[in-house]
């Protein structure tokens, strides 16, 4: 079906930066160019608009060249450019969006990925293989940094432009709906890491935002407990709700403290001097450093709170004997 020169502008103005219109030509390379980089950063959509009506005449068949044989296309400054700038952007999104991976292969697969796009943009094409093994050779250099995405994306646009050739002509396009699925899953694929970054960041910053209220009421509580505090120390507040208060707190803590040593040595609650004794040896030969010195870490952990637990059930026990 032809392709109308009005409907290719009224595309251009409602979703150019999405290139709309590059689907509607049948531009996919360029659609999904547009679509990761917002119309090329916006100046690109805006170039677009003098070139539409050849884009129309293209996609209409006007004008065509014949068999171009093995022709090389002439050396465009403008794509090498944009094949710095596109590879540059992709390694930098990798290295944001991909902390967890290798930085050897996330970044160069990424700028020369980025790289081949816009080789591919138009009639025009690279050998991917090239313009990849370019990529990962600058990034080996510099050992992956991030420093690294430059001088790779350097190499890969240089690889581009000197494998450049003409797309085979007459080659049947996929049907709309396999077109856009395809689109969809590149975009996916790049904005799928990014998404999860900024997830990750909005639950951190909503943690603190929740805090902030909590720490807030305790900063303005803080000088009437202060105040409470004093004067129990002094005996204004006295009486016996104040005493009994405290002491119910020392009992609370107290017993606290029993039940966990309790839990350290592996006993019920209230278990008999004997039974005490008795699970301290064994726990204690069994969590001996000399004994585990392959985890000499957690048997140390384990032997500090076995003393402490037994100390505090043994402890009152031979005061009230003594």
């Amino acid at each position: 079906m032809a392709k109308r020169l009005l409907v290719a502008y009224g595309l251009w103005a409602l979703g150019g930066p999405l290139g709309l219109h590059h689907i509607y030509l049948g531009r996919d390379s360029h659609a999904l160019l547009w679509m990761l980089t917002l119309g090329g950063f916006g100046g690109g959509w805006l170039w677009d608009f003098w070139h539409l009506p050849g884009w129309v005449a293209a996609a209409n068949g006007a004008g065509a060249p014949g068999d171009r044989g093995g022709t090389v296309p002439a050396l465009s400054p403008l794509r090498l450019a944009g094949q710095v700038t596109v590879g540059t952007y992709f390694g930098l999104v990798a290295a944001l969006g991909l902390p967890w991976a290798p930085a050897l292969l996330a970044q160069p697969l990424a700028v020369g990925l980025g790289v081949q796009l816009v080789a591919s943009v138009g009639d025009q094409t690279a050998e991917a293989p090239s313009t990849l093994a370019a990529a990962f050779l600058a990034s080996l250099l510099f050992q992956g940094r991030v420093l690294a995405v430059l001088p790779a994306s350097l190499a890969a646009s240089v690889a581009a432009q000197r494998h450049r050739r003409y797309k085979p002509r007459g080659t049947p396009q996929p049907r709309l709906a396999a077109r856009l699925y395809h689109l969809g899953l590149a975009c996916l694929a790049f904005a799928a890491p990014l998404a999860c970054r900024g997830l990750c960041g909005a639950a951190g910053v909503l943690g603190t935002l929740l805090a902030v209220p909590r720490a807030a009421t305790e900063l303005l509580l803080l000088p009437f407990r202060t105040g409470w505090l004093l004067a129990e120390v002094l005996g204004f507040a006295g009486g016996s709700p104040a005493q009994e208060h405290g002491t119910g707190f020392k009992l609370s803590s107290w017993s606290e403290r029993q039940r966990r040593a309790y839990e350290v040595l592996g006993l019920p609650a209230g278990s008999s001097a004997e039974d005490v004794h008795r699970s301290y040896r064994e726990l204690v030969k069994f969590w001996h450093p000399d004994h585990n010195r392959h985890r000499a870490e957690e048997a140390e952990r384990r032997f500090i709170e076995l003393q402490e637990a037994y100390e505090e059930l043994a402890g009152p026990r031979r005061a009230a004997a003594g």
